[in-house]
């Protein structure tokens, strides 16, 4: 079981409804059931509004789109280590967009930015397939 360091902070927006340590638990049994030999485990979680992601995906990826989540991968050998922001604004649209409630999309939002860490990659549309299927495979097991 690797060392754990999971948090959730909130940027200029309310607290979303979130389950922490259920939520914490369930990430850990991801990367457990990925079975990448990590060692230790340090994800900032940062829930913000729209402009400020807009702002990092401009400045970062030359980007000037709305997104509902960007993840950025300070990862180094056994260490799985990055900040996921999530624009809880965006969540919320989608979540009405694709007929969710707003906790499961936020939830497909978070263990997305972790796939993201653990190395899939969503840009073709093969990688957007195999990425979905991580997100609901995982997602049954909350």
């Amino acid at each position: 079981m690797p060392d754990l360091y999971i948090d959730f902070f909130e940027l200029n927006i309310p607290k979303p409804k979130i389950q922490k340590t259920n939520t914490r638990n369930w990430l850990s049994n991801v990367v457990r059931k990925e079975n990448k030999r990590i060692k230790s485990v340090e994800i900032n979680y940062i829930f913000c509004g729209d402009a400020h992601l807009l702002s990092l995906n401009q400045k970062y990826l030359n980007k000037d789109t709305l997104t509902d989540v960007i993840t950025f991968d300070y990862s180094e050998k056994n260490t799985l280590k990055g900040d996921v922001f999530i624009s809880y604004e965006r969540v919320k649209d989608n979540a009405k967009k694709f007929h969710q409630k707003t906790p499961d999309e936020l939830l497909r939002v978070i263990v997305h930015g972790l796939l993201h860490l653990l190395g899939y990659k969503d840009k073709t549309p093969a990688e957007r397939k195999v990425m979905t299927q991580k997100e609901d495979h995982y997602l049954a097991l909350f």
